[in-house]
């Protein structure tokens, strides 16, 4: 039996739990997803659970729960029977990402996390600019930020990499740990408290279960080693879970991703404050910080204040997120296709008018 202030059940999902249809339903929170059957926890313990045929069909387009979410029961779980979800609570935050070959609809990763850590191996897959890509979309799902720079036991200048990333990353926590010392952990461990839900994102092979199990003080995710060539893991873990932690507080584990696409542009100017800040002092408020008049992005980085491969960065996932709004939104793509035909229609034009001359070759 659990405790559902201690799965993180509060005010927000009982307001929104009494506007569902069922507002007598029993409330759980799904733990772990395999191939579309649940494993859910609630005030009277834990069990599997599927979806309502009403429920599948009506969330065919929208997308199914994820772990993290809260949902409604049609009677208790159980250890030997399946309940059914006859909905699903809204969601206070969502970590999404881009899916290929699945348009119109991000990859949900993880709902309903209070803290999204971004954790990065201090080794040969050291990437500030990948730290820089998940915490944009960590701002944009609503969750607060921190970053982990795990490994600190094979790093030899820790304290220039943590400069780097507290550099480019004003206002988010940068906590260096050795999972596999334990070291490093008690602060973290401390922002965890009971009631709130924790999410480790990062590269396969950056040592988020290995941190889980130094916090749970037993090995109960799977781990792997790095290939030696390039410090690349391979995935271990297959798919996400809820974990509880002795003493309060849950946290969720995910596989490692080689790739996070941006779904949209939000979080990006949370990562970017800097650029975000010298935007508002530009000419034009519409300023793509380019050869525009009154830039005063461009001023910074002709000044050295700004660095133009940070600019460079920032315009690299603007036109990202840009690009998978267009391929995914169906408004957004129609207008794209209507300003390359007008462009298209314009050079013909030109053409003809310039063969009538005789001046075109």
């Amino acid at each position: 039996m659990y405790q559902l202030s201690a799965l993180g059940f509060g005010p927000f999902f009982e307001e929104h739990l009494s506007r569902t249809e069922h507002p007598a339903g029993v409330p759980a929170r799904i733990a772990s997803e395999h191939r579309g059957a649940y494993v859910v926890w609630s005030a009277s313990g834990a069990g599997r659970a599927q979806l309502a045929g009403k429920l599948r069909k009506q969330l065919e387009d929208k997308g199914f729960p994820a772990v993290g979410d809260w949902v409604v029961l049609k009677d208790a779980p159980g250890p030997d029977r399946t309940t059914i979800i006859d909905q699903v609570i809204e969601r206070h935050t969502v970590f999404t990402r881009g899916a290929a070959g699945r348009p119109g609809r991000a990859q949900v990763v993880a709902a309903n996390i209070d803290i999204v850590f971004a954790v990065c191996g201090l080794d040969e897959d050291f990437n500030v600019r990948r730290i820089e890509r998940y915490l944009a979309r960590i701002w944009a799902s609503g969750a607060q930020p921190a970053v982990i720079l795990n490994k600190a036991d094979i790093c030899g200048n820790t304290a220039a990499r943590m400069a780097e990333v507290e550099s480019h990353c004003p206002m988010v926590p940068v906590y260096v740990t050795s999972a596999l010392l334990s070291e490093g952990l008690a602060v973290i461990r401390a922002s965890i408290r009971e009631g709130l839900t924790a999410a480790f994102v990062g590269s396969s092979g950056a040592g988020k279960s290995t941190l889980i199990n130094a916090f749970l003080g037993e090995e109960r995710m799977s781990t792997g080693d790095v290939r030696a060539r390039d410090g690349r893991g391979c995935h271990v873990t297959t798919h996400r879970q809820l974990v509880m932690l002795p003493g309060g507080g849950l946290l969720l584990d995910t596989p490692g991703m080689r790739e996070l696409q941006l779904v949209d542009e939000d979080g990006l100017d949370s990562v970017f404050d800097d650029i975000a800040t010298l935007s508002t002092r530009c000419r034009f408020r519409d300023c793509r910080h380019n050869t525009e008049p009154g830039c005063a992005v461009m001023e910074a980085v002709k000044s050295g204040d700004l660095s133009a491969d940070r600019l460079e960065h920032y315009r690299k996932l603007e036109r990202e997120a840009r690009a998978y709004e267009r391929r995914h939104d169906e408004k957004l793509r129609r207008q794209s296709e209507r300003v390359w035909g007008q462009l298209y229609d314009e050079v013909a034009r030109l053409r003809r008018w310039k063969g009538g001359k005789g001046t075109w070759r």
